[in-house]
């Protein structure tokens, strides 16, 4: 789960991250009366919406006046925001952050995440505050600084002075940083983020360390233990078919292809997308139906791809272990009749019951392809959408 900037400063001001004075406004008036309470002389007006580089779109604006807040406020409000993360289409901003402004120094990078290669929370740090971290590490790899935290120990103070020392802070800013580094990392370990991106990490004139962007993701799975930071979800940032799947207990992530896959398990729908393009094809959607689906959500599942007004061919891929193929089956065809096929459908099972989904498959009087195999079921169903180009 995402959530917007404004709401990211205050948790990590919780734990004692130092963030500007700032306030969310939903109307213009608002934005005027957040300013005057801030008292200037200078503000910043962010769009908030769930993606990076808004500066670059236009939704980042420094202002000098309380009428220019207002100003640019009601520009913003309603705008829709195109940055390299939105993709073409954008998002429509519905919210405003204003906050102090402050003299900037240097600008650095921060971030703490879990570290998969080496299964520990690992801090990022960078000297190249501002930009886009992949663009450094690509770049100029050795400004990148890691340092991974042992479960077992924790935070120390040491890890703080080595990114200190690396980033190349000196006299109280070392002290300062260590502080900060280790109530980032609180702030993550405690509120169960997958990541916290602090970018950029402003070192100001008078020497302090102040987080001027904030973003936080969390872990879906560990919600349940902060309904505070559930409550904080924004569903007009997210895409409705992910929602509506989320619902249903399914795991369904759109993506820009034709070719719409249903799948049991992650590991099996990862291969399922690569081998579509191996053949010459692009998958449109991931969506694990899960170990355990019934025939409704499988028959939800079929709805969400053709949902998707790109799939022009669909890719079931079914290995029957806890979920019987006969249950796929049912729910593939009870789904084909009542939204009105009109799409090549390609069917691969195996597995537990497979002969007789097989024969819910045949006798269903739907024009459906078996397949033998996944690569035979890949083929068939890339084949099968170029001939209706």
């Amino acid at each position: 789960m995402n959530i917007h900037e404004y709401q990211a400063k205050q948790l990590l001001g919780r734990y004692g991250v130092a963030v500007p004075k700032g306030a969310v406004a939903y109307t213009a008036p608002e934005a005027e009366a957040v300013a005057e309470e801030l008292g200037g002389p200078a503000w910043v007006v962010k769009a908030q919406i769930h993606a990076g580089g808004r500066g670059k779109g236009g939704g980042v604006k420094v202002v000098k006046s309380v009428k220019s807040v207002r100003t640019q406020a009601d520009k913003m409000l309603g705008m829709t925001l195109v940055t390299h993360q939105t993709g073409p289409a954008g998002k429509e901003v519905k919210r405003v952050y204003i906050e102090d402004g402050c003299k900037i120094d240097r600008e650095l990078y921060l971030s703490v995440l879990v570290d998969r290669a080496s299964s520990r929370v690992t801090l990022m740090a960078s000297t190249e505050g501002g930009m886009d971290i992949e663009e450094v590490a690509a770049k100029t790899p050795d400004k990148v600084l890691k340092v991974s935290i042992d479960p077992a120990v924790g935070m120390r103070p040491y890890h703080g002075r080595k990114l200190a020392f690396g980033l190349g802070l000196e006299g109280k800013q070392i002290g300062a940083a260590v502080k900060f580094f280790d109530a980032v990392y609180q702030a993550t370990v405690g509120l169960d983020a997958s990541l916290v991106e602090i970018n950029p990490l402003v070192v100001t004139a008078a020497g302090d360390l102040i987080a001027l962007d904030a973003k936080m993701n969390f872990d879906d799975n560990a919600l349940f233990r902060h309904k505070d930071v559930e409550e904080l979800r924004d569903e007009d940032e997210e895409d409705p078919a992910e929602l509506e799947a989320a619902r249903h207990d399914l795991n369904y992530i759109k993506l820009d292809g034709n070719i719409g896959c249903m799948v049991n398990g992650a590991g099996l729908a990862m291969a399922t997308m690569d081998i579509i393009k191996l053949c010459g094809g692009a998958p449109a959607n991931f969506l694990d139906v899960g170990g355990g689906a019934t025939k409704e959500r499988v028959t939800m599942a079929f709805k969400l791809i053709l949902s998707d007004a790109n799939v022009e061919g669909i890719l079931v891929n079914i290995f029957g272990g806890i979920m019987r193929c006969d249950v796929i089956a049912e729910g593939v065809v009870a789904a084909a009749r009542e939204v009105s096929l009109n799409v090549p459908l390609v069917v691969r099972l195996e597995g537990t019951n497979v002969d007789l989904g097989k024969k819910i498959l045949a006798q269903s009087g739907l024009p459906i392809v078996s397949a033998d195999d996944l690569a035979d079921a890949a083929k068939k169903v890339v084949d099968a959408v170029k001939e209706t180009q």
